[in-house]
């Protein structure tokens, strides 16, 4: 009943987040993308830190999901949405957020509707393809529009000073903090081969055919 509360909660957010972009750019065309970031980013950033709960839900047994790959994917977003878009008021404008968040409310609105029923033993077998196989390719898209968003910032990170840190003598010691996201891109890029694995092997447990039969049955 929790886990289908948490998913029911994470639906009803990412819903309002896709059916509000849509009916905004239908409205606004292109002038609706520069303010996405303001428009839904509060809902996007409470939906985000609630995802930190899946986690939790994984460490005590109640998801029987793997940890790892879940812990990279919630990690990723945590750091682009909270460090690099919502520290950069500059960035907070740029297409590549509203492409962003377009990708990951797709994924998202898919993946929990496909949990809920789970959770009451319904498996619908377009939903639970779609759900297994969406991912495939909009998962290294969404890594893409994750990595230009980086890019995007680095000018700004290195204008400002955010979040670099110099000590004073006799440490003599400084973080330049556009380096360490120049980094986090091959660490993206690298999350991204292992998770893609991840996904094709869960597509093949949960879409194969004596599991289609068996829930088909």
């Amino acid at each position: 009943t929790y886990l289908f509360v948490y998913d029911f909660m994470q639906f009803c957010g990412h819903s309002w987040i896709f059916t509000n972009m849509i009916i905004r750019f239908m409205s606004f065309g292109k002038d609706s993308l520069a303010d996405t970031f303001y428009s839904i980013g509060l809902v996007m950033r409470l939906c985000q830190l609630l995802s930190i709960l899946e986690i939790l839900h994984i460490l005590i047994g109640i998801d029987k999901s793997r940890l790892f790959p879940r812990f990279l994917q919630i990690t990723e977003r945590i750091i682009v949405l909270f460090v690099v878009i919502n520290s950069q008021e500059e960035v907070q404008g740029k297409y590549v957020v509203c492409v962003l968040f377009f990708l990951w409310n797709l994924l998202d609105v898919v993946r929990y509707t496909y949990n809920m029923l789970a959770r009451t033993g319904i498996y619908y077998l377009p939903l639970t393809w779609l759900n297994f196989s969406l991912c495939i390719p909009l998962y290294p898209l969404s890594v893409l529009a994750k990595a230009f968003a980086i890019c995007v910032s680095l000018p700004y990170f290195e204008s400002f000073g955010t979040y670099s840190i110099k000590l004073p003598f006799p440490f003599a010691f400084s973080i330049y903090f556009p380096y360490i996201l120049k980094m986090y891109l091959l660490v993206l890029f690298i999350g991204m081969c292992f998770i893609i694995q991840n996904l094709f092997s869960e597509r093949k447990t949960h879409l194969g055919t004596g599991n289609i039969k068996k829930k088909r049955s």
